[in-house]
């Protein structure tokens, strides 16, 4: 897929079925929290490059339930900007890199609390239900600049997390210029920008609210995960 459709503005960006890649370990604060940890074996250093992982399309959903697994007492909720590619993209700089971009949109990447830091567990992030996404993208002609943007999280009324798009190891466009120049991102195509450090826990029974600046919110409740049938 060459271009963004644009069918695509009027419809929410779970039901596109286009991939979702989100990257560990982003967000200064993070990663210094880690302290030592990330210069022991087997890892021995940070990171040079971004550590993908990928939300599969179960995971897709908006606003409404997700589902807790009956063995997790909480879950994590990581609040991030979503960063939708506009047109298929291989290769670029950061100064060109923005200008693939159709827009941003509110994401939750729900997790089971882990500390597989490198290599996240597929059971543990790609469970039904846990990447909702906002109902509408805000285009990126409306963002001047995505990595100053608000994040706001509330649970059941409360604010609970309060951060922002910024102090990113890797800002949107050098994520993207690093990401295309070992794969090609596709139109609709999703890069989560990262969680941020002290992502709040839910429960089940418990409602969250995630508010990015500038862009459409997205709520869900937590209710318990249906069982396979």
């Amino acid at each position: 897929m060459s271009s963004f459709p644009s069918a695509w503005w009027s419809t929410p960006p779970h039901t596109w079925g286009r991939a979702v890649y989100g990257v560990v370990l982003n967000h200064r604060p993070a990663l210094a929290a880690l302290g030592d940890a990330v210069h022991q074996p087997p890892y021995k250093a940070p990171p040079q490059w971004p550590v993908l992982y990928i939300k599969p399309r179960n995971t897709h959903c908006g606003d409404g339930p997700v589902g807790v697994p009956h063995d997790v007492p909480e879950l994590e909720l990581g609040a991030t900007l979503g960063v939708v590619m506009g047109r298929t993209t291989q290769g670029v700089s950061p100064d060109q890199a923005l200008s693939q971009v159709a827009g941003y949109v509110t994401v939750a990447d729900v997790r089971v609390p882990h500390q597989q830091f490198y290599r996240p567990h597929v059971r543990l992030i790609a469970r039904d239900s846990f990447c909702p996404m906002a109902q509408r993208i805000t285009p990126a002609s409306a963002m001047a600049h995505p990595d100053q943007l608000e994040v706001k999280v509330w649970v059941d009324g409360a604010l609970v997390h309060h951060t922002d798009t910024a102090d990113r190891i890797r800002g949107v466009a050098q994520l993207i210029a690093d990401v295309s120049s070992y794969m090609t991102l596709y139109a609709g195509d999703i890069l989560l920008l990262g969680v941020s450090h002290g992502a709040p826990r839910v429960r089940v029974g418990q409602q969250s609210r995630i508010e990015i600046e500038g862009l459409t919110p997205l709520t869900n409740r937590f209710v318990p995960e249906e069982p396979a049938p």
